[in-house]
């Protein structure tokens, strides 16, 4: 029996679970347009074999539905992936920015082992952008963060955090005065002002930030 052609297995896929072709490449280490050059281009010819294992394990199907030889042993499998949602926001590391809409616009996958090994729940886990400078070089503007919305204000102590200050969503380092509740907000990049004396109950914490991907240049 002929193997159904890959390219419109991975299409079906895709569209079936709501995903969309940018996040799934980078969700395998890929530029964004790398799945959508390979099933509506033919570029490359076939998926490279580490990528049609993630993207099998993702969407748990066969690899020979995506293009793995019939004859092939089939390789042992490393459990779930956890599917964390990204939306579309961008929290602001510069001078602020009014979020977007909380819509999904695709998922970013994490092995599950490796989350728990950060002491974060999958569930309360999101992907957001970062929108400017200020927290240069630790985060560059288009990195994408996950942000364990899990860790807010009742744990709150030094770190980095995503914060609502009104209309405008921040992402900032919080370093707490260790003689009360009150903290300094902070930037990495020395251009910008620190927020001192900061009250916890004006402000609300959405979460801690935990991770952070980025493009090589």
């Amino acid at each position: 029996m002929d193997q159904p052609d890959p390219r419109a297995a991975l299409d079906a896929l895709i569209r079936e679970k709501g995903e969309d072709y940018a996040s799934l490449s980078r969700m395998i280490g890929r530029n964004p347009a790398y799945l959508q050059q390979y099933i509506k281009r033919g570029t490359p010819r076939r998926l490279a074999e580490e990528d049609r294992h993630v993207l099998a394990r993702y969407f748990r199907v066969p690899e020979t539905l995506l293009g793995a030889p019939a004859d092939r042993p089939a390789r042992q499998p490393m459990g779930d992936i956890a599917r964390v949602r990204r939306l579309a926001i961008d929290a602001s590391a510069g001078p602020g920015a009014v979020p977007g809409t909380e819509r999904g616009i695709g998922v970013i996958g994490f092995d599950p082992a490796w989350l728990r090994r950060q002491g974060v729940d999958p569930a309360m886990l999101s992907v957001i952008s970062v929108d400017g400078d200020s927290m240069t070089p630790t985060l560059d503007d288009g990195d994408e963060i996950l942000v364990d919305r899990a860790d807010g204000v009742a744990r709150l102590r030094d770190g980095i955090y995503v914060l609502r200050v009104e209309d405008v969503v921040w992402v900032k380092r919080v370093a707490m005065n260790p003689t009360g509740r009150q903290f300094t907000i902070k930037s990495d990049n020395p251009a910008y002002p620190a927020w001192p004396d900061c009250d916890p109950a004006a402000i609300n914490v959405i979460g801690r930030v935990v991770w952070v991907g980025r493009r090589m240049p």
